[in-house]
């Protein structure tokens, strides 16, 4: 309704009804206003909370598992000769190992042949070891070529573990077929028999025999490996070795022979090291510890103040004051504190975790080691089962982050006093334009009464102007 006003009476009209408007309604906007800053920082700040109380809930569901504490490990003190694995039914112990010689493969050599083409269809039988009742026969296509040779054998072997290749001889212009398999073992040997039909037979191999120059062979015979466990001689036909301690797997990867500058082989056995999985159950102490912290300093910056400077206001965090976070650090603080009965760990600080100053824990890791080595069922008893440390801890917390939790909840609420705040400012809206309509409507009619009684004056003005002997004051 603002258009053009105030002709008559020559206010700003609009100017006007507007301030007059604003003193109505501002201060209802304004605490519109804050209220909504408010709410909405208030459910980002609990949002925020239950984010950190959730990682801190799945950290300590991880290290709630008693199978964490059942774990094994097996430590080699020379990775490079060879590791290890351990089930959690190992018994732990010390061993000491040498490593004297590595399973290997057969890998044999054919005669060698120049420009090869099978002068007829035929067959090359490969077998592994002198009794293989799986030995492959490879069918060979008349004319095929040595490559061709080799395709076809490697698609039929490698199920097998074999595969072929060709080794060419620049000097002779020859070739030969070279056969390698991944089976491991003694008298895993590599033999092949040629049918004569096509002149396969060149390709025969006696797996047994030495390679020669140009002629079939062994280039390298299979072999079990060679090891020692405490000075007892053992053999393996593979270099993964299951249960020679039981429930414990070795893994060679090389020997732990050296050889001297004078020429001497000199055995240098490692030790490998079968126990609980102190190192695993510290790595998850640790992420408690962490996962606390972050906790403790989210908490912290959501209902602290902190001055920014002089003349500043101070930055406040969302739930300052806020009873939910009070009561909810105290119970878990209170749980940290508790002693739990166990005998040799009655609380944190028997694991080397204690409280620092600003409410966070910090882990003495020497200390903790030795408690681990000494008290390690104890530990386990302490944090983990029904009535561990983290079964306590996650009772606490669980009512403010579940499904319908305190959190969830005052998010809730918070989000409908949002609406509510939409609405009312709706509301306002509708009566600001009411408001302004009515004055509007008042001033509009004050204007065309003082147009009309200016109107008037200046008719009068002119009429008395035009009677005999008048003078008006401000003419000359």
């Amino acid at each position: 309704m603002s258009g053009i006003t105030g002709i008559g009476s020559g206010l700003d009209i609009n100017s006007i009804v507007k301030a007059m408007v604003d003193a109505e309604t501002a201060p209802k906007a304004a605490q519109l206003n804050r209220l909504e800053k408010a709410t909405t920082t208030k459910i980002s700040a609990l949002g925020s909370l239950k984010g950190a109380l959730s990682n801190f809930q799945t950290t300590m569901k991880d290290l709630n598992k008693m199978s964490l504490f059942e774990n094994r490990t097996a430590v080699s003190s020379n990775t490079s000769a060879l590791t290890a694995s351990a089930s959690k039914t190992a018994l732990s112990g010390s061993y000491s190992v040498a490593v004297q010689q590595l399973a290997s493969g057969s890998k044999v050599a054919t005669d060698a042949v120049s420009n090869f083409s099978a002068t007829g269809a035929g067959t090359l039988t490969v077998s592994l070891g002198a009794n293989d009742d799986n030995a492959v026969t490879v069918d060979i296509e008349n004319g095929a070529s040595l490559v061709e040779i080799r395709d076809a054998l490697n698609e039929q072997l490698k199920d097998k573990g074999i595969s072929a290749n060709i080794v060419n001889n620049p000097s002779t212009n020859t070739s030969q077929l070279v056969f390698t398999s991944t089976e491991t073992g003694f008298g895993k040997d590599i033999s092949v028999v040629g049918s004569s039909n096509g002149g396969l037979d060149a390709f025969n191999i006696n797996g047994a025999s030495k390679a020669g120059d140009g002629t079939a062979g062994y280039l390298e015979q299979a072999a079990n490996a060679k090891f020692t466990i405490d000075g007892l001689m053992l053999e393996s036909a593979s270099n993964t070795i299951d249960n020679a301690i039981p429930d414990v797997t070795f893994t060679l990867k090389n020997t732990t022979e050296v050889t001297s500058s004078n020429g001497d082989v000199q055995s240098k056995p490692l030790t490998v090291t079968v126990g609980q999985d102190n190192s695993g159950v510290k790595s998850q102490l640790q992420k408690f510890v962490d996962s606390y912290n972050e906790l403790i300093k989210v908490s912290s910056e959501l209902t602290g103040v902190t001055k920014v400077g002089d003349g500043k206001p101070p930055v406040v965090g969302g739930l300052v004051g806020d009873a939910t976070v009070r009561t909810l650090l105290s119970g878990m603080r209170n749980e940290l504190t508790k002693s739990s009965g166990v005998e040799g760990v009655g609380m944190l600080v028997d694991l080397g975790i204690t409280t620092q100053k600003d409410g966070t824990l910090k882990i003495d890791d020497e200390k903790l080691g030795k408690a681990l080595e000494s008290n390690f069922d104890a530990i386990a008893q302490f944090v983990a089962g029904d009535n561990g440390l983290m079964t306590r801890m996650d009772k606490r917390i669980s009512g403010y982050v579940e499904t319908g939790g305190v959190l969830e909840q005052r998010i809730k609420g918070l989000t409908t006093t949002t609406s509510t705040i939409d609405t009312q400012r709706e509301a306002l809206i509708r009566r600001t334009g009411q408001i302004e309509a009515r004055l509007f409507k008042q001033f509009n009619a004050m204007d065309a009464l003082v147009g009309q009684l200016n109107a008037t004056g200046d008719s009068i003005a002119q009429s008395l102007e035009n009677l005999p002997g008048f003078v008006r004051k401000d003419k000359k």
